[in-house]
C-alpha cells in the first residue's frame, strides 16, 4: 500500500517538474525574443502597445457618453430596450420600493457601475415594468439579470448564490455577476472571493409581497432568507 502511494507522489512530482519546465522554457525563450530585438523591433513593439491603450481610451469615452459608469433609474419599459440596443453588457436590478434589501444591492451596484464601466448598470422599479418584469419571470426581490448581447444570459435571485447573507461584499457580487460574462474580471471564477457565511438575516421585516399591473403573479420581496 505504502508502494502505491509513493508511485502516486513520485508521478505527481513528475508532473509538476514537467510544467515547470516548459514554463521555464517558454519564459527563456521570450526572454531570448527580447534580447533579439533590435530598434525597428522595440519601436513597433511600443507602437502597438500604445495603439493598443488608445483604443482602450476611446472605448470607454464611448462608455461613459452612454451612460455606463453611473447607477441609473430607467423609468418605462421602452428605455430598457433602448439601452440593450445600445449597450453590448447590461446589469439591471430589478427592485421594489421601501425592500431592504434591494438598498444592500443598490449599495453594491453603486461601487462596482464606476470600477465596470464596460457594463450599463440600471435599476427598474418591477411595479412600473410588469410587462418586462412578467417576460423575465421575474419572482423574487430583489433580481439582478445579466444581460449580454441583448440577451439574458444569467439572474442573480436574492441573496443564495451570495453566501446567503445580508452582510455579503461587494467583491462577492462582482464574482457573481462576472460569472456571467458581463464584466471584465481578473480573479478565479471557479472560485468565490470568500467562504460562504453561515446564514445570517440582518433584517427582521416580515415577507411581502405586491401585485403588478396587467399580471397575476405575485413578486416576493425576499426578507426571510
Amino acid at each position: 500500500m505504502a508502494t502505491g502511494t509513493a508511485g502516486i507522489e513520485n508521478l505527481i512530482k513528475s508532473q509538476v517538474m514537467e510544467v515547470a519546465r516548459n514554463v521555464e522554457q517558454h519564459l527563456d525563450s521570450e526572454l531570448e525574443k527580447l534580447e533579439n530585438m533590435d530598434a525597428d523591433d522595440m519601436e513597433r513593439l511600443r507602437g502597438d502597445r500604445l495603439k493598443q491603450l488608445k483604443d482602450q481610451a476611446r472605448k470607454r469615452q464611448e462608455w461613459l457618453t452612454m451612460g455606463h459608469g453611473e447607477y441609473t433609474e430607467i423609468h418605462e419599459e421602452k428605455e430598457f430596450f433602448e439601452i440593450s440596443k445600445k449597450s453590448k453588457d447590461i446589469v439591471c436590478h430589478f427592485y421594489k420600493d421601501g425592500s431592504p434589501r434591494c438598498k444592500i444591492v443598490d449599495h453594491h451596484l453603486k461601487l462596482l457601475c464606476k470600477k465596470h464601466v464596460e457594463a450599463r448598470f440600471v435599476r427598474l422599479n418591477v411595479e412600473k415594468a410588469p410587462f418586462l418584469t412578467e417576460r423575465l419571470r421575474v419572482r423574487i426581490i430583489p433580481t439582478i439579470a445579466l444581460i449580454k448581447d441583448s440577451k439574458t444570459k444569467d439572474f442573480i435571485v436574492g441573496f443564495t448564490d451570495l453566501g446567503n447573507c445580508d452582510d455579503f461584499s461587494t467583491e462577492m457580487l462582482e464574482w457573481r455577476i462576472a460569472t456571467a460574462g458581463v464584466i471584465e474580471y481578473s480573479g478565479d471564477l471557479l472560485n468565490p472571493p470568500e467562504k460562504k457565511k453561515k446564514p445570517k438575516t440582518l433584517l427582521g421585516a416580515p415577507k411581502r409581497s405586491i401585485r403588478g399591473r396587467d399580471s397575476d403573479s405575485d413578486i416576493d420581496d425576499e426578507e426571510e432568507m
